[in-house]
């Protein structure tokens, strides 16, 4: 049994990320050192985090090792679902479960608010509210959002 568990995961708001995409003179865009995996299935229509990948929730089992080896050299890996309150967390949780068991000696320090960082400075965290709080603040923002259908999100999720 793993000794990572809901209570150790970081969280980030949309504000602290869109501040991170909006913080370059260039063109608004997601920096390098921060990758955004969407874990939503069938609900992604309408719209997501510009620069994200999209990893649906029902393939997470057999992509989770290819994400771990492909992610290795981000400092944030952010994941998110719809509202973040199961889909998001559990896909942090099983990516950081999924790095300890390819590299057993890489050890997580801090818990919630210390963003969890491995020995290799990674940090592992989820956004707040998902992609459903996301759009509410940043979905016409084109900066920010790609593909925002606001008829689909008007009437809430």
């Amino acid at each position: 049994m793993s000794d990572i568990s809901l209570s150790d995961l970081a969280w980030i708001t949309r504000e602290e990320l869109s501040s991170h995409m909006l913080g370059s003179d260039a063109a608004p865009q997601l920096p390098d050192h921060i990758a955004v995996i969407d874990v939503r299935d069938s609900d992604h229509i309408g719209g997501h985090i510009k620069g994200s990948t999209w990893v649906p929730s029902s393939e997470l089992d057999y992509k989770t090792p290819e994400l771990v080896r492909t992610l290795k050299d981000k400092e944030v890996v952010v994941f998110h679902c719809a509202l973040s309150q199961q889909r998001g967390p559990s896909a942090a949780l099983r990516y950081l479960r999924e790095k300890r068991r390819l590299d057993p000696q890489s050890k997580t320090e801090g818990k919630g608010e210390d963003a969890k960082k491995d020995e290799k400075g990674q940090k592992v965290v989820v956004l707040t509210g998902g992609f459903t709080q996301w759009q509410e603040k940043y979905g016409a923002d084109k900066r920010l959002t790609e593909g925002w259908k606001k008829d689909i999100w008007e009437f809430g999720y």
